[in-house]
């Protein structure tokens, strides 16, 4: 398909008849074909995510709610989240962690979606987006049902990044 679509590009241009115009309709033949090309070929991650085994084994945290500062809050929210997310069907006390989780989750979007420094952090839209996706699960399945597969990986793709843009203050 990207070959056909450059072929186009590249003889077009030659049968215009002005030199004006020719040089616009090349500039944008050429420009929609590396948009084409980078829609259809997206970039691979340089690594890929290993999803652990889920389990029922795992210590209830005693440190839900906010500390109002932003690192050590997402840092908290993304180690209650991979928690959850590797939870097993059947683990004790599942439900109680899904409970404080999500309301640890919408405390923590209420409060710091109001600061543009913070809400214009990668990290925090990442780690935005990986809420709206637990919390839609909470929701549509409860508490005591684990994620599927799937989502799984997804989710732990993004916590991967959101790992990465704290680490780097972004």
């Amino acid at each position: 398909q990207l070959f056909l679509i450059a072929a186009v590009a590249s003889t077009a241009g030659a049968f215009s008849v002005s030199n004006d115009s020719c040089a616009r309709r090349q500039f944008l033949q050429t420009a929609s074909t590396a948009a084409a090309s980078t829609l259809l070929f997206p970039t691979i991650a340089s690594a890929e995510i290993v999803v652990p085994e889920q389990s029922k084994e795992f210590e209830f945290p005693s440190d839900f709610g906010l500390t109002y500062s932003y690192e050590t809050d997402a840092a908290k929210v993304r180690a209650h989240m991979v928690t959850a997310t590797g939870l097993a069907k059947g683990s004790e006390r599942m439900e109680d962690f899904g409970k404080n989780l999500k309301k640890e989750m919408i405390e923590f979007v209420s409060y710091y979606r109001r600061f543009p420094q913070v809400a214009g952090k990668p990290s925090f839209s990442t780690l935005y987006t990986s809420i709206n996706v637990l919390a839609g699960h909470y929701t549509s399945y409860g508490y005591k049902y684990p994620l599927p597969e799937k989502r799984r990986k997804r989710l732990y793709q993004e916590y991967a990044e959101i790992d990465k843009s704290l680490k780097r203050s972004r």
